[in-house]
């Protein structure tokens, strides 16, 4: 729900859901968990339900309303392929980002099966478009891993993988069909450790792929300190953005504005 944003992959967050549930390892230590239950029971914050599943509907046309383009990162407090929301729901979230075009959004998610399967069915309408990027966690072998193959065999223009937090040597991936990969360690209070050599063979991987790398960060309790260099120097790999239309004025993005509200109330009351 902000128009900046310090993730380093991104200009931007945009939530129309808030809240979500532990699925795998990588969610131990969610940091917007952490976040959201700071605020659990004071009154009229955000996040006054702390981090319980919610929809956030007067948040749906907030894209329309930024007349610059941006990276939007969609549901960085939630998971937008939850199995608690309606594909109905999320159809008004992704139609919002068919009439904003002029921004790219990255959609990740943890649920790569569901993410898989809409795009075959209720959201087919969208799978193809360069603007939209699709992205599935990957934090271990276990449980991340096999999200790489759901995506894959999704029908998406733009693929890409977060590996945050890494948690242990992924082996050997299978890069079929990826646009690109984040790599980050975990942060923040009892993070994970995360080895160098798990870091330098997910790049390898990557420069033998052809596939842009971005170094997010090595983590930790004080991750401002560790840093992102990695072997002395940054890597900001993404793949390229297309270039986006023009904006409409504000006149029409306001038009859209009203017309997406009036539907989203039609919804709510049907």
């Amino acid at each position: 729900m902000s128009a900046t944003s310090h993730i380093e992959w991104t200009d931007a967050t945009w939530n129309p859901v808030r809240g979500c549930t532990k699925i795998s390892p990588g969610c131990t230590h969610c940091y917007a968990e952490t976040f959201a239950e700071r605020f659990r029971g004071v009154p009229g914050h955000p996040y006054e339900q702390g981090f319980d599943l919610r929809f956030v509907p007067e948040k749906l046309a907030e894209p329309l309303k930024w007349s610059t383009p941006k990276a939007v990162f969609v549901n960085s407090m939630s998971d937008l392929f939850h199995d608690d929301i309606p594909s109905a729901y999320i159809a008004q979230v992704v139609r919002v980002m068919q009439l904003a075009n002029w921004h790219t959004y990255q959609v990740l998610t943890k649920r790569g099966q569901r993410l898989r399967d809409v795009l075959r069915t209720e959201l087919a309408f969208v799978a193809d478009l360069p603007h939209i990027w699709w992205g599935v966690s990957v934090e271990d072998r276990k449980h991340g891993v096999p999200r790489i193959a759901c995506l894959r065999d999704a029908p998406a223009a733009v693929r890409f993988l977060s590996v945050e937090p890494l948690l242990e040597d992924l082996g050997e991936l299978d890069l079929t069909g990826i646009d690109w990969v984040i790599v980050g360690g975990e942060s923040g209070h009892g993070a994970r450790p995360m080895a160098k050599e798990w870091v330098l063979r997910i790049r390898e991987q990557c420069q033998a792929a052809k596939v842009p790398f971005f170094f997010k960060q090595w983590g930790g309790v004080r991750k401002g300190v560790a840093g992102r260099q990695l072997d002395g120097r940054t890597y900001d790999e993404m793949p390229d953005r297309l270039q986006t239309p023009a904006v409409p004025d504000r006149r029409i993005r306001l038009a859209l504005v009203d017309q997406l509200e009036a539907r989203s109330n039609a919804l709510q009351k049907s």
